[in-house]
């Protein structure tokens, strides 16, 4: 169900936005930035109801409109279930935000990368897309290790997720005349390591020398600073495809694109 907790949408003419992985991190900033701003957000989670039970309860609390909907999007019946759960709920859906991935658990398989960071993402884009409005919108959340896989270096660690995640936003590129021609738009948004993330956490569990090394390119980008970025996708005008990026001057060099956080 796509309104585990009763909630009900009175306002018809607010967006419908669903956010994967966004019970913490940058999904769950994300979906504060986009409620605040007048949307009702759907909280995705995999396992952690309470913590995005609460995520919405505080959301409401601000004034916002929100409701939570669980679901690991890398099983595919449950990814035709949260999106029939938000068809009956709402019937439509304005924007969906990818945000979820994975790969540096330590009970993944090796095939999981490329499970949640390319097959599920565009298999939850193709059942998303029919319940999708013309107009509507698809960011894609990624990073700068993983965008520009094969052009600049990734940690060993890390090689898995950036190969499925360059693969997955591959994938997803690829659609974009299919897209099109439901009137819908695909956006980027890449980033550099953002710090406070879980996958950030992990990694320098793994290998504390190449965060390190990042940050010794500058400060990394907050959470709330890539959140702005993400939410911003999701409102702004720019053509199908188009690519924000955040942080990772080195990466970035002559990019024309660089989102700038006020």
């Amino acid at each position: 169900m796509a309104a585990e907790d009763g909630e009900t949408v009175e306002a018809t003419e607010q967006r419908i936005v669903l956010i994967t992985g966004a019970s913490r991190g940058i999904g769950a900033e994300t979906a504060r930035i986009l409620a605040a701003g007048g949307d009702h957000v759907v909280i995705n989670y995999r396992e952690k109801r309470k913590r995005a039970d609460e995520l919405a309860e505080q959301i409401r609390a601000a004034g916002g409109s929100a409701t939570t909907a669980g679901a690991d999007i890398a099983d595919s019946d449950a990814a035709r279930t949260l999106i029939d759960g938000i068809a009956a709920e709402f019937g439509r859906l304005d924007v969906l935000i990818l945000n979820a991935s994975g790969g540096l658990e330590r009970q993944a398989g090796p095939d999981y990368p490329m499970a949640i960071n390319r097959d599920a993402q565009e298999r939850l884009v193709r059942t998303a897309m029919p319940l999708m409005t013309s107009g509507g919108r698809i960011v894609f959340v990624t990073s700068h290790q993983a965008h520009f896989h094969g052009r600049k270096p990734v940690p060993a660690d890390y090689v898995p997720i950036a190969e499925s995640k360059r693969a997955g936003e591959d994938a997803l590129r690829a659609m974009i005349p299919e897209l099109a021609a439901h009137g819908i738009g695909l956006r980027v948004v890449s980033g550099d390591m953002i710090d406070g993330t879980i996958i950030v956490r992990l990694l320098e569990r793994r290998n504390p020398d190449a965060v390190a090394a990042r940050k010794h390119h500058g400060v990394l980008p907050t959470i709330q600073e890539f959140a702005a970025a993400v939410a911003a996708a999701a409102d702004g005008d720019a053509a199908s495809g188009h690519t924000t990026y955040v942080g990772g001057p080195d990466y970035l060099g002559d990019a024309e694109h660089a989102y700038a956080p006020a």
